[in-house]
């Protein structure tokens, strides 16, 4: 069996320690360096006591990928660093799979053309939970019949990018079905700045940040008479590797960049 060479950026954040933990469990992965922003030249069992993993950890993207055959990055670092690393990996031939959210549309439309022009396999998905993949379907489904809608996300309070990509995302979704609409009072008014949330096309989102919480999102939906409550829920970050794995797998059959990974569920 010909295994996947995995390089991982952020192997110590949250994310990347259960990538890691994730690779140590499949037969058919193997980690053959990480990026981290500090500890270069160490391995990663060094520095990280909840891996017997010991592939060698670079600093620079590219130092690393001229000293190290990979098939596949791992990104789950920031939107600065997340887009520097699948940029240098597209143009190194190496397939990212980047679970960074915040990239501008700027950004995804140059990587877009890059990995078209170099025919590189590139998935970048908002949310790697299964479950919140169906819970974006869901809400894009009811949509077509329920078009008074909000979006609320939460997360723990180390988050960067505020609407969460998911958010965003599942805001496109809907987009694509729901004609814009205006929402509430025509006269509604906010007393305090930012009350009712983002505006996207009439709809609403909401973030709330706050310790304890991971990831969680809920789409309500309103018509006369009754509401319609789309949740979903990730308690441990673990509830994203299953999303990663598959990733990884269908990447490397790809020659383009694919948002989303509803774009590969069968």
């Amino acid at each position: 069996m010909n295994k996947i060479r995995v390089v991982v950026a952020g192997p110590r954040g949250k994310m990347g320690s259960e990538a890691l933990k994730m690779i140590e469990r499949q037969d058919d992965l193997e980690l053959v360096a990480c990026l981290d922003h500090k500890f270069e030249g160490r391995k990663i069992n060094e520095v990280a006591d909840f891996t017997s993993l010991d592939a060698i950890i670079f600093t620079d993207i590219q130092d690393c990928l001229d000293n190290v055959q990979a098939d596949v990055l791992i990104d789950l670092t920031t939107p600065e660093y997340g887009y520097l690393h699948t940029k240098t990996a597209i143009e190194n031939g190496v397939r990212p799979v980047v679970g960074t959210t915040g990239f501008t549309e700027d950004q995804l439309d140059e990587l877009t053309e890059l990995s078209e022009e170099k025919g590189i396999g590139v998935i970048i998905a908002p949310n790697f939970a299964l479950g919140a993949v169906l819970m974006m379907q869901f809400a894009k489904w009811a949509a077509k019949y329920f078009p008074d809608v909000e979006i609320i996300e939460k997360h723990h309070d180390n988050k960067l990018d505020a609407p969460s990509g998911t958010a965003v995302k599942t805001a496109q979704l809907i987009k694509e079905v729901r004609e814009p609409k205006k929402q509430g009072h025509p006269e509604e008014k906010e007393t305090i700045e930012g009350a009712r949330g983002a505006d996207v096309d009439g709809m609403r989102i909401h973030s709330m940040r706050l310790p304890g919480l991971v990831a969680h999102q809920e789409v309500v939906f309103g018509a006369k008479g009754e509401n319609l409550t789309i949740k979903h829920d990730s308690f441990h970050r673990e509830s994203f590797m299953t999303g990663v794995k598959l990733a990884v797998d269908q990447v490397m059959k790809l020659d383009l960049l694919v948002y989303g990974l509803e774009n590969i569920l069968e």
